[in-house]
């Protein structure tokens, strides 16, 4: 009589065992990176408003506009953009009209400072990805760049960006 070859109960059972506790300790470094995209678009976005504030800055200065403090509409590229001290303002029409996709709705989306949990109502921008939903208590308290450009006396200060980190 031929032997039928295959696997007991015991063996799939042990073998399901050990697939569940491989499961169980790799599930959360795959769960995390959903959170860890978030923080490196939020991080390129602030690299982006360096940069575009500091391309900005170098152009109003080769015009002699670094040291005007009032808010000036420029032509820079071909976009009028709000300047003041030489690098654009905290507005719609200042950063977001000099970084490429900041206008793009279905990436990023500007948050009133209203909604920002400790957010400052002037001189203050705040951008978040669209794809998170804002609380229903209507306040943000993290995983948002926030772009600042707060005049110094008569001195150009540079714009203070940052970023709040996603949880």
């Amino acid at each position: 009589m031929k032997r039928q070859g295959g696997f007991t109960l015991i063996e799939l059972v042990v073998v399901i065992v050990i697939l569940g506790i491989l499961a169980v300790t790799a599930a959360p470094r795959f769960l995390n990176l959903q959170t860890d995209a978030r923080q490196a678009s939020l991080e390129g976005l602030r690299g982006a408003m360096q940069g575009a504030s500091g391309i900005v800055y170098a152009k109003s200065a080769i015009e002699g506009y670094e040291s005007v403090a009032t808010a000036t509409d420029r032509t820079i590229d071909g976009k009028t953009v709000n300047i003041a001290w030489g690098y654009p303002t905290a507005t719609s029409t200042g950063i977001e009209a000099v970084v490429t996709g900041l206008d793009d709705d279905e990436q990023w989306v500007e948050v009133a400072s209203s909604g920002i949990t400790g957010g400052v109502a002037t001189n203050f921008i705040y951008y978040t990805l669209a794809s998170l939903t804002l609380p229903t208590t209507g306040t943000l308290d993290n995983c948002y760049v926030s772009y600042s450009l707060v005049p110094a006396g008569t001195v150009a200060q540079e714009p203070t960006i940052v970023v709040e980190e996603c949880d």
